[in-house]
């Protein structure tokens, strides 16, 4: 931990994604920078570790595909592939296989996917098409700041997109939610990236996601990172140490007299830490509305290592860089709403993804590693092991036959591999489209930690969660010009 007489301009307190946006930004501009990680590895939600299935595979630890990775403003700026990063898109972003007939693909071609959902085609041609058209929009202002508008909303194909997203977000966040469509396929790809907001269905929050999401999955595609999640930390430490940054692992931070003194603190922890940390000396209004701010539901995480390829019985669903299970709409949005109301599903809901369909270099000896989620009430204790796998062989009879080795993080256990993860709740804070407009707090500033110089920096806070950098990139730009009066944005490109 750092000494009791250091002084630094600024100090970053968690080195997850935003917590290194914020880091990076602040270091272009010329500041002194410290990070402070609890852990004793870098990255927080973008890691890939062995975890210890089979000798020298890893696994990533959180995220696995990065639908924003292209799409971030932030990301855009700092440009991951100029930095070496190689981010492969699948053909096919995303599946939602269907128990005895053919799954629904969502393809990185629009038209290719209108044509495989039949009689749902069209619906999802005039849902999608405006969204994709304006993706650029679309992204720029579920990813702002929530309080300005981005340039990309003001021009006229973005301007459709935006308003695009609103109208079709109260189409299939509510109770109209099943006009549009004929069939099964096109309801079921839709509410699979929905239930990325691990939330009760239909929901506006959980729609916004589904739209913003699916509109990428048409435009920049889903890719996957060679080599993990890693590889984007990875890229953001490097230039941070180019820049002058400093790093420090297994530096847990529990309160501010543990930390130096700054003009600047950034936190990429969650509300209720930033409380523990910050509450004596917070505005009592501050306090009080981090107080307020809710932890979501959960996830279990499940990891495998296979012999083989997962046995789908649709064997385009192989090419997918994710795959959504849970069958239909309805099995989907009964599953969604038995974790809200607190119990554990039959077949959970679940996330799966094979980054070797992407990145056979992640292989070792002929095995291949398996990335899965369960949905499951907030803090669950369960071990979700069998129930993932009875879930898998649903859609794919065989799955158990290529199982070599497993493990399960339960709900209860995410916060131990990072502390913003409590009860489970990988977006540190619930998502409700009350809480993704007033993050984590009703304020004109989201960033405003309740004491001078103290910034908020989290998923917990606008835009939300993701590997997306904004939070951080957001915090860091309102710290520079309160604290340090720099209103110039520094560049991220490589070259600077």
């Amino acid at each position: 931990m750092p000494g009791p007489r250091e002084v630094r301009d600024a100090v970053v307190v968690g080195a997850g994604p935003n917590g290194l946006a914020a880091a990076v930004t602040l270091a272009r501009a010329g500041l002194d920078v410290l990070v402070l990680e609890g852990e004793s590895t870098l990255g927080g939600g973008a890691r890939t570790l062995d975890l210890g299935l089979v000798p020298g595979m890893v696994h990533d630890l959180c995220s696995a595909v990065h639908p924003l990775a292209l799409a971030s403003p932030f990301l855009h700026e700092f440009d991951l592939p100029g930095r070496g990063v190689e981010l492969k898109v699948p053909e096919i972003s995303y599946a939602q296989p269907l128990e005895g007939r053919p799954a629904a693909l969502a393809y990185k071609d629009l038209e290719r996917t209108v044509e495989g959902l039949g009689a749902d085609g069209a619906a999802w041609r005039s849902l999608m098409g405006p969204l994709v058209a304006g993706s650029d929009a679309v992204a720029a202002v579920v990813l702002g700041d929530h309080r300005s508008i981005p340039r990309e909303a003001l021009r006229p194909r973005g301007l459709m997109g935006a308003l695009g997203l609103g109208l079709a977000a109260l189409e299939q966040g509510t109770a109209a939610w099943n006009l549009r469509w004929r069939g099964e396929e096109g309801p079921a790809l839709l509410t699979g990236v929905a239930a990325h907001a691990i939330s009760p269905l239909p929901a506006l929050a959980a729609a916004g996601t589904a739209l913003m999401l699916g509109a990428l999955a048409h435009s920049t595609g889903w890719p996957i990172p060679v080599g993990g999640s890693q590889a984007i930390t990875d890229a953001l430490v490097a230039d941070l140490r180019a820049h002058g940054g400093e790093l420090r692992v297994d530096s847990h931070v529990t309160h501010w007299r543990q930390l130096p003194r700054a003009r600047a603190y950034l936190f990429d922890v969650s509300a209720a830490a930033l409380v523990q940390i910050w509450g004596d000396r917070m505005r009592p209004s501050v306090r009080a509305g981090l107080e307020r701010f809710p932890f979501g539901d959960a996830v279990a995480k499940v990891d495998f290592a296979l012999s083989g390829p997962v046995p789908w019985a649709d064997l385009r669903v192989g090419s997918a860089g994710t795959v959504h299970l849970g069958g239909t709409r309805a099995e989907m949005a009964a599953a969604e709403n038995a974790v809200a109301a607190g119990r554990h599903p039959e077949l959970p809901m679940g996330l799966l993804s094979d980054p070797t369909v992407m990145d056979p270099s992640r292989m070792v000896d002929g095995l291949r590693p398996l990335w899965t989620y369960a949905h499951v009430p907030a803090g669950s204790d369960v071990d979700m092991t069998e129930a993932m796998i009875r879930q898998i062989s649903r859609f794919a009879p065989g799955f158990r036959d290529v199982v070599v080795a497993s493990r399960c993080i339960p709900a209860a256990r995410m916060h131990e591999h990072n502390a913003n993860y409590v009860g489970g709740d990988i977006a540190a804070g619930a998502i409700t489209m009350w809480r993704m407009i007033s993050r984590p707090r009703l304020a004109w500033d989201y960033y405003d930690g309740g004491v001078p110089g103290v910034y908020l920096c989290s998923e917990s806070t606008a835009p939300g969660p993701g590997v997306h950098g904004m939070g951080g990139w957001h915090a860091a730009q309102r710290a520079l010009k309160q604290r340090f009066g720099i209103r110039q944005a520094p560049r991220l490109t490589p070259d600077t």
